[in-house]
C-alpha cells in the first residue's frame, strides 16, 4: 500500500503541476494579447524581430523543404509502385507537402531556431538585471520584450511557410522530372489542379498559429527563467519542447478542424 501511496501521490504531484503551468502560460497569453492592442507600439523592437525570425530564417527553411520535397517523391514513388501508381506522385507530393509537411516543419525549425533564441536572449536579461532596469525606467517588459516579437511571429512565419511549401514542391518536381522520368509539364499541371484553396489557407493559418506558439514560448520561458547559467539552459531546453510539443497538438487540432469529413 505504502508504493501505491507514493506513485499515486508522485502522480498527483506532476497533474497539479502540469495544470499550474497550463494556467500561467494561458495567463501569459491573455496579457500578451491584451497588450498588443494598446500603445506604446516598439516598432524598431518589431521590425529587429521581423528581420531575426524571417530573413535570417529562410535557409533552413528552404533547406529542409527541398530535401523533405526530394524524399517525399522518392518514399511516394517506392510505394506506389507496389500497386501500380505511381502516377499520383505530383499528387501525394503536393497535398503532403502544403497540408502538413511544410507548416509543421517549418513551425519546428522555428521552435527550433527563433525560440530557444529568444528564451536564452530574454532569460539573460532577466539574470543580469536588464529586466529590472527596464521596469525603472517605466518601460514594460512585456510591452518591450514579448508583444514585438509575438506579433512579428505571427505574421512572417505564415510567408516562411508559403515559401517552404513552393520550395518543397519544387524539390518533388526536381526529383521526379530528374531521376524518376516524370514529364514536367504534366507534373506540373497534376500539381495545381489537385490542390484546392483550403489546402493554402491551412497551410497559412496553420503557419500564424505555430508562429505565436513559438513566440508565446520562447517568451514565457524567458521571463520566468530562475537565475544564473543553469536557469537560462532550463528556460531555453523547456521552452523548445513545449513548442515542439504544442506545434504538433495544434496541427492534429486544426486538421481535423479543416479536413474532418
Amino acid at each position: 500500500m505504502g508504493a501505491i501511496a507514493h506513485f499515486l501521490g508522485a502522480l498527483g504531484r506532476q497533474i497539479i503541476g502540469l495544470l499550474a503551468a497550463t494556467g500561467r502560460i494561458a495567463l501569459f497569453t491573455g496579457q500578451t494579447l491584451g497588450h498588443v492592442v494598446r500603445p506604446p507600439f516598439y516598432i524598431k523592437e518589431f521590425l529587429q524581430a521581423v528581420l531575426n525570425i524571417g530573413y535570417f530564417s529562410l535557409p533552413v527553411v528552404g533547406l529542409t523543404a527541398i530535401f523533405t520535397g526530394g524524399a517525399l517523391a522518392l518514399q511516394i514513388y517506392a510505394g506506389g509502385a507496389r500497386f501500380n501508381a505511381e502516377a499520383v506522385v505530383p499528387q501525394i507530393v503536393a497535398i503532403g507537402i502544403v497540408r502538413e509537411l511544410g507548416p509543421v516543419l517549418v513551425g519546428l525549425m522555428i521552435a527550433a531556431r527563433v525560440t530557444s533564441s529568444i528564451a536564452a536572449e530574454i532569460a539573460t536579461m532577466k539574470v543580469t538585471e536588464q529586466i529590472d532596469a527596464l521596469v525603472t525606467l517605466s518601460t514594460h517588459p512585456m510591452k518591450y520584450l514579448t508583444v514585438p516579437r509575438v506579433v512579428a511571429a505571427t505574421l512572417v512565419v505564415p510567408l516562411l511557410v508559403a515559401i517552404g511549401d513552393v520550395i518543397g514542391v519544387l524539390g518533388g518536381y526536381a526529383v521526379a522530372t530528374g531521376t524518376l522520368d516524370f514529364n514536367p509539364a504534366t507534373y506540373i499541371r497534376n500539381t495545381v489542379d489537385f490542390l484546392e484553396m483550403r489546402d493554402i489557407t491551412s497551410s497559412l493559418i496553420k503557419g500564424a498559429v505555430f508562429g505565436c506558439l513559438a513566440a508565446l514560448m520562447g517568451c514565457y520561458f524567458g521571463m520566468n527563467s530562475t537565475r544564473g547559467a543553469q536557469g537560462v539552459g532550463r528556460a531555453t531546453k523547456s521552452s523548445v519542447e513545449a513548442t515542439a510539443v504544442l506545434i504538433l497538438a495544434a496541427n492534429f487540432a486544426l486538421t481535423g478542424i479543416f479536413f474532418s469529413i
